[in-house]
């Protein structure tokens, strides 16, 4: 479906009476000014759907959000980053509350009206008494130009702040859609590891914008892996105001489908940002698998192939070892014949039929060497297919992963451990 897009400014508050503003609590480190708290808050009542990790340990205001977004429709969207708030109990439960609670009460909203997500160190408490001195100003400051600011607020290993908007046509009204993502490490879709959020000024009814939310994050924030990881915190959170005043969206219609694919768009454009700007990674691939018997088969291939340690090693290295890619196929779980497998690196063959391709190695070589390719492995079986955006490891990833050490040397220091 072709659908001009106009790229726009403001990320999550690009959307019409959409607000946001962040501060510094100094929640990992009392000394640092980095921003890390966040809100973002719609001026009149929204539709909200948000999806979670499917990791069994679940964070407690993954938890609560889950319960908060059951009950009632969400208008505010309160994040902190340093602290992922989860393994840590009861407390963590009333902690969570907590940052529902004063928001709540500051906007004059319902409890329920708040979600709340985290990101950072599992397994340590919440500084509460920094992170609740920062409540009054967040939203007093609340601002219709705050969508970098929190963008900013919500990254953890991250390198940059990942936002993106656009706007579009619908029958004449100008629709906008925003967001905002965080995520380069522990990245493995069903859910990645991540925070999402995405606000859009349609008026769109309950049905279409379920199922438009759904599909839409099925097939991009569920079809990324940096590292096989999946954590406890991954929350995407969409919230739909109306206020473009278009006619209200009914699912199925046409104008549904136009929906559902901007919004795929934007959430494709950040899912891309997340995994090229993963932890020390230096290769962005495209896996694509066809002629598979089934779609399960499909994803089954991909995601063994792009999350064995042997194959993105190889990445790294600028080694087109299509050996490592089959045998990663081979121990999936799909159904296969080895003798009907064909791989090419940007089209061109490595294997044909389970064995030696034509293409001079020099050429895949150089082709691997690139920091973005595509990999194509066609099963020879089916119609079924399946698409994931992977990234190398790096002996820097690696590194970078050794120790979270000094984070519990802070929280010795404020008493919570």
């Amino acid at each position: 479906m072709d659908q001009p897009y106009t790229r726009i400014k403001g990320g999550i508050c690009a959307p019409r009476d959409f607000l946001g503003n962040a501060v510094s609590c100094g929640i990992k480190n009392p000394d640092a000014d980095r921003l890390d708290l966040c809100l973002i808050y719609s001026k009149v009542p929204c539709l909200s759907k948000g999806l979670f990790t499917q990791n069994r340990v679940k964070a407690a205001p993954v938890r609560l959000s889950q319960s908060h977004l059951r009950a009632n429709p969400i208008r505010a969207i309160v994040t902190n980053s340093g602290n992922a708030n989860a393994c840590t109990g009861p407390n963590g439960l009333k902690d969570a509350k907590t940052m529902a609670r004063e928001v709540s009460r500051h906007l004059d909203l319902k409890l329920r009206e708040v979600a709340v997500c985290s990101t950072g160190v599992i397994g340590l408490p919440l500084p509460m008494n920094r992170v609740e001195a920062g409540f009054p100003s967040l939203a007093q400051g609340l601002k219709a130009k705050g969508g970098n600011e929190v963008a900013k607020a919500i990254i953890t290993s991250d390198t940059h702040e990942k936002e993106f908007a656009i706007s579009f046509d619908l029958d004449g009204t100008r629709i906008r859609i925003g967001g905002c993502a965080k995520g380069a490490g522990m990245i493995n879709p069903n859910m990645a590891t991540m925070l999402c959020f995405i606000t859009t000024d349609a008026n769109v009814s309950e049905g279409c914008f379920d199922r438009a939310v759904k599909d839409a994050v099925e097939n991009t924030f569920n079809r990324i892996t940096i590292d096989g990881d999946t954590s406890t915190n991954d929350s995407v959170i969409v919230l739909a105001n109306g206020a473009a005043g278009n006619k209200r969206i009914a699912r199925g219609s046409k104008q549904c489908r136009i929906f559902e694919h901007a919004l795929q768009f934007v959430m494709n454009k950040l899912a891309k940002a997340i995994v090229r700007d993963g932890e020390r990674v230096t290769k962005f691939v495209t896996l694509r698998v066809e002629g598979a018997r089934s779609s399960v088969d499909a994803r089954k291939v991909a995601q063994a192939v792009a999350n064995s340690s042997l194959v993105k090693s190889s990445w790294n290295g600028n080694d087109p070892n299509w050996g490592r890619v089959i045998h990663a196929v081979g121990y999936s779980g799909a159904s296969i014949r080895e003798e009907l497998i064909n791989i090419s690196y940007n089209g061109k063959a490595a294997c044909e039929g389970g064995l030696q391709g034509r293409t001079n190695q020099e050429v895949l070589r150089n082709i691997v060497s690139k920091p973005e390719f595509t990999i194509t492995i066609d099963l020879g079986l089916g119609d079924a297919s399946h698409q994931i955006y992977a990234a190398d490891l790096s002996p820097e990833y690696v590194d970078f992963n050794r120790s979270e050490y000094a984070y519990w040397k802070q929280a010795k220091k404020d008493g919570l451990v």
